[in-house]
């Protein structure tokens, strides 16, 4: 489409789609949606959102007969044994099949009338005339007796066969395609033309290089993005329905039994991702003059991967529970090499940010889109190969990754669009917790202190991993503004895995423990909902385990609990009424004090929490900024309460009470708002419950369907509205509380040198987190969070597939455009070239709000952002 006239044939032909006549599928009119356009963007531009709607609307089998056509010529093509030929069969024909493929699915999908009539249209077995002609009747009597047997002759009836539904049969094209000689492989000397099942990559399954172009690599980003389109049902239906109902293109995908093809498709997207390096040989700012076009493919190939291995299929009742091939031969990786490889490719894009961030030049080096994506892949195989987890930590790397993961919940934690990051790097930590020898190997001392970026950096700090990682989760907890209430119980069960193996933790370290028991066991914490002591109960439960196992190693520790004594008595005797008068006590206190008023909105209101639950009436509880932290049985800081370190005093966490949401512009984006969708914490597992696991290893797989998980809430859901504490409700959970290993130790006037008899030390207690039907819909709508966000640029590479679409799996927002900066300078010569591109893209059109305000618009005044979810 090199000139304005092919450009106007092609958008009459728009035009002609959306009229009410049927237009034959034998017309040579559908040959122009192949033939006429020449790029992604002419696509794009000039078959406009309102042109795909329009035609969906008035003349739905007009889109039927295209989507038929396309996929027919597409499916002739991969068979063409001259493909990709560019005089019998181009590639030309394929690619625009793909791209007008991509730009009309999402108008279907988002379409509620339409859902059964997409169900049956794509997923439901056909037929069609056999081709073969009837067999004559055979002839009994010879030609004598004709006249006598005259008449009409027998009706024959017409042969059907079956076909498979139009779904299948396009999936398997496009992944074939990405195996096609000449299309997306390069020729060898072995290679034949046609599919070859090949690794694109060096990496796992491959130690062999294959060589590649710009155009083979261009191929494959257009299919890999039809594919993403196809299994982007997920954004068209809520997150609480999702891993129930499934996405069919996904479910036929990962329980494909072909293990080649698997395999194949497993170790290229892998490799592909993980062989990306953009730090050799680059000049400071190469990224502001020019785009990387391998960037969108390596991105492609991270997010389909991700979808394929993180789904979970649903169950139809019938039989065993089906399996995700993807998953499964993900988990059965075990050669060393591999897991290196695996290791390497991630730090390598984990460890972008930081030499951004610690770079003499701002923003001279490229930070890496896909960083969110790559800690996701991280924890999915930490989760499904017990054998790479156990390398990661056995091979010392789980300090490296640790301090990453720690830096992204930290660079993010007080970003709304991140807080489904902050929350992912939480449960990675405590994924890598459940190891006993990740918490052996904390105690080595912490070395990297003088290369951390400022957000991670803890000024004049000498100690272990175990005290950096107690630092900073105190850090998340005090200083996110209730942002991140919804995972307290992950973080303190973090802390509550590696205690029985913490040795020496240094003052500061200790210092954070005990004033997070400090703000836990305050009344305004402890009767500000109903679920609050549960945390409480985690804290004591890590502080008897460092006490239990490694009481001689931790002096500096013990010695802060005696210093801490009065607080931990008087919690044995805490009553509804001691506990309100002192809450009424430190109101006054403040009143005399002349400071702000309690319900002030200053004192009072939090940030809105993107995913978090919390209740209405949350702003009139106290925050546990206002826990008083001196005077009185509950204090922290008494006369003889005082601390050797001379430290700055925190903020103390907010509450961890449930509210819903208030201000519409900032809400966030999972359409399920009953219960929050996080997966739910176990208390430590008994013996009992510990002895029926696996030999080894504790366990990570998550089902692959939902059937067989629990649907109860976090620990955290637990709605407040209206909770009224009683006495009778204290008595139900004080006696709980693990407090005799504490008061027994605090028996005696000054620190034993050994355990006090009486305290045996209880078996080690792992905290794992189990995956409901909620928690897996934040999980699939967190990824398809990152997979929209990386669309919605339309120029220099992505398309915007889903821009304009009525995403219900999380909310969208409009956000002003920013300002001019170093990499977006927007003076006069970027405003006559941006004039220049939009003017070229409307040549004999004559629609410009069609093909570039409606076809994904690049250059509006605001743009389109999204919320992590």
């Amino acid at each position: 489409m090199g000139n304005s006239d092919s450009k106007l044939v092609f958008k009459q032909g728009i035009f002609k789609l959306s009229e009410p006549a049927n237009i034959p599928a034998s017309d040579s009119y559908w040959r122009g949606f192949w033939e006429l356009p020449e790029s992604t963007e002419d696509v794009f531009s000039l078959f406009s959102l309102v042109d795909v709607r329009r035609a969906r609307d008035s003349s739905l089998a007009n889109v039927e007969t295209l989507i038929l056509a396309l996929t027919t010529r597409l499916l002739k093509l991969r068979h063409h044994r001259s493909f990709p030929n560019p005089e019998t069969a181009p590639e030309k024909h394929a690619l625009n099949c793909i791209r007008i493929l991509t730009r009309i699915l999402p108008f279907l999908y988002e379409a509620d009338h339409l859902e059964v009539w997409e169900d049956e249209f794509f997923w439901a077995k056909r037929k069609r005339k056999s081709k073969g002609h009837t067999a004559k009747p055979e002839v009994l009597f010879d030609e004598s007796q004709k006249e006598e047997n005259q008449g009409p002759p027998p009706e024959v009836e017409e042969q059907y066969e079956d076909l498979r539904p139009l779904g299948e049969e396009l999936v398997d094209t496009l992944i074939d395609m990405l195996f096609y000689v000449g299309f997306t492989l390069p020729h060898t000397e072995r290679s034949r033309n046609g599919v070859t099942y090949a690794i694109w990559q060096r990496g796992v399954g491959s130690n062999t290089a294959m060589s590649s172009t710009n155009q083979l690599e261009s191929n494959r980003t257009e299919i890999l993005r039809l594919l993403l389109t196809l299994s982007s049902k997920s954004l068209y239906m809520p997150a609480h329905i999702l891993p129930i109902k499934g996405v069919k293109a996904v479910t036929y995908i990962t329980t494909c039994p072909d293990k080649p093809l698997v395999l194949s498709l497993l170790c290229s997207q892998l490799n592909t991702a993980l062989n990306y390096n953009p730090a050799i040989w680059r000049v400071p700012y190469d990224h502001v003059v020019y785009k990387d076009p391998k960037q969108i493919l390596v991105s492609y190939c991270l997010q389909f991967l991700l979808v394929l291995v993180l789904y979970s299929i649903p169950e139809d009742g019938k039989g065993p529970p089906p399996k995700n091939y993807f998953r499964h031969f993900l988990g059965r990786l075990h050669r060393p090499q591999d897991f290196e490889f695996i290791a390497e490719g991630m730090t390598r894009t984990l460890n972008q940010p930081l030499q951004a961030t610690s770079s003499y030049l701002p923003g001279s080096q490229k930070s890496l889109k896909w960083a969110s994506e790559m800690i996701m892949l991280f924890w999915e195989i930490l989760q499904c190969n017990k054998r790479f987890r156990s390398f990661i930590i056995d091979t010392d790397r789980g300090h490296e990754f640790m301090t990453l993961i720690i830096f992204y919940a930290m660079e993010y934690k007080s970003d709304l669009s991140k807080q489904g990051v902050v929350r992912m790097c939480v449960f990675v930590l405590q994924t890598l917790s459940t190891e006993p020898n990740f918490g052996k190997l904390l105690n080595r001392d912490f070395e990297t202190q003088d290369t951390l970026p400022a957000t991670v950096k803890l000024n004049d700090f000498r100690g272990t991993y175990a005290d950096f990682l107690i630092i900073s989760i105190h850090t998340l907890i005090t200083s996110s503004k209730g942002k991140l209430d919804a995972i307290y119980p992950s973080l303190l069960a973090t802390i509550n895995n590696v205690a029985p193996y913490i040795e020496h933790l240094n003052a500061q370290a200790s210092s954070k423990l005990l004033h997070l028991f400090g703000s836990m066991s305050s009344p305004s914490f402890l009767l500000a909902n109903e679920t609050n002591y549960s945390l409480l109960q985690s804290l004591l439960e890590s502080m008897n385990a460092i006490i239990e196992h490694q009481y001689r190693e931790n002096k500096i520790f013990i010695q802060g609990i005696f210093r801490h004594r009065r607080r931990f008595e008087a919690l044995r005797s805490f009553t509804l009424e001691s506990g309100q008068k002192e809450i009424e006590r430190m109101k006054q206190r403040r009143k005399e004090e002349g400071s702000e008023p309690p319900n002030s909105p200053s004192r009072t209101s939090r940030n809105n929490s993107v995913d978090s639950l919390r209740s209405p009436h949350s702003a009139r509880v106290p925050s546990l900024s206002n826990v008083p932290e001196e005077g009185g049985a509950f204090t922290i800081g008494e006369e003889d309460d005082s601390d050797d370190e001379n430290q700055e005093m925190l903020p103390t966490p907010s509450q961890s009470s449930p509210s819903t949401h208030n201000s519409p512009s900032q809400n966030a984006s999972i359409s399920s708002s009953a219960d929050e969708p996080l997966p739910t914490q176990l208390r430590g597992m008994s013996e009992k419950a510990r002895g029926k696991m696996p030999a080894g290893q504790p366990s990570f797989s998550r089902q692959n369907s939902t059937t067989s998980l629990s649907s109860h809430a976090a620990t955290l859901t637990s709605s407040s509205l209206g909770f009224d504490p009683t006495a009778r409700w204290i008595d139900s959970w004080l006696p709980t509380l693990p407090l005799h290993t504490i008061l027994t130790l605090l028996s005696s006037p000054s620190p034993p040198r050994q355990l006090p008899p009486g305290l045996d030390s209880t078996p080690p207690r792992i905290h794992l987190f189990e995956w409901t039907p909620l928690s897996l819909g934040w999980y699939e709508s967190l990824l398809w969070g990152f997979v929209f966000a990386s669309e919605m640029v339309v120029q220099k590479g992505t398309v915007g597939v889903w821009n304009g679409t009525a995403v219900r799996l999380f909310k969208v927002e409009t956000a002003a455009a920013q300002g001019p900066s170093l990499m977006k300078p927007m003076g006069a010569v970027d405003a006559v070239g941006s004039r220049l591109v939009s003017g070229v893209a409307n040549l004999g059109v004559g629609r410009r709000d069609a093909s570039v305000g409606e076809g994904g618009g690049g250059g509006g005044a605001r743009r389109t952002g999204v919320r992590d979810v």
